[in-house]
């Protein structure tokens, strides 16, 4: 796995987003897998100050949700659908005709996450799948001890991920819903390449566990391990558990100077 660790977050949006540039330079079609949550924040407004400033065309990119709450009604604010549609598809000057995920409002949810893989397959697959880590290693909403080889489909949030998550619902976990949409772990590990983002003291556990303990279900984030091109951008906080961080900034350090994340 490649770990680069940067001063803060906004370093950290800045390098991620000059990586999807480079990538809708070379691939103007791309598919962007975009995450939700505070931690992207800083790469969407990055992204978003290279479109208007004419730095990168993005207006044949495609955009794939990560996940999706299920039983919260169509516009909700809170639904992914709408977040994404605010932080990174207008910024971005599209339309949601560019836009792949599953509706979590759906009659048949787990046909509606079957639907989904097949729509991802048929766009090729994610080129750049941008991820965020749990306090307790979840990547998108694979909770813990989920499948390392599992696909999209329906799961149950911990008490911990619904606490978490309290805090876009007015501070009430009891309006945070139980169930979601996820693309599996698998899934995820079809992207071309996957950036995970870590930011704050709070993931230090869950990333030292990610980047430097064995794969294991009771970490899902470590199945990133087994993948080919997995990158990993933690600001100093959240790498402060890194037994190796002395060795990861030098080999990033090094790099050719050719070579983008």
């Amino acid at each position: 796995m490649e770990v680069v660790i940067v001063p803060d977050a906004r370093a950290g949006g800045e390098l991620v987003a000059e990586a999807m540039a480079q990538l809708l330079r070379r691939k103007p079609d791309a598919v962007l897998g975009m995450a939700t949550g505070s931690t992207p924040l800083p790469v969407y407004e990055a992204l978003a100050d290279k479109v208007r400033s004419g730095a990168v065309d993005a207006s044949r990119a495609r955009i794939a949700q990560l996940d999706e709450y299920v039983g919260l009604p169509a516009g909700h604010p809170e639904s992914y659908r709408e977040v994404l549609r605010r932080q990174v598809v207008e910024p971005l000057g599209l339309g949601m005709d560019s836009f792949l995920g599953p509706d979590g409002a759906a009659e048949d949810v787990q046909a509606e996450a079957d639907a989904y893989e097949k729509a991802l397959a048929e766009a090729g697959g994610v080129d750049l799948q941008l991820v965020g880590i749990g306090t307790d290693g979840h990547i998108a909403f694979n909770e813990p001890c989920s499948s390392l080889s599992s696909r999209t489909r329906i799961k149950v949030l911990t008490e911990q991920t619904r606490a978490d998550n309290a805090r876009f619902f007015d501070g009430d976990i009891a309006q945070v819903p139980h169930q979601v949409l996820t693309q599996g772990v698998g899934t995820i590990l079809d992207a071309r390449h996957v950036v995970l983002m870590a930011t704050g003291e709070s993931k230090a556990e869950a990333l030292a566990a990610t980047v430097e303990g064995p794969v294991a279900a009771i970490c899902p984030a470590s199945a990133l391990q087994l993948h080919r091109h997995a990158t990993i951008v933690a600001d100093e906080a959240a790498a402060s558990k890194l037994k190796l961080a002395d060795y990861f900034r030098y080999a990033y350090a090094n790099k050719p100077s050719w070579q983008s994340i």
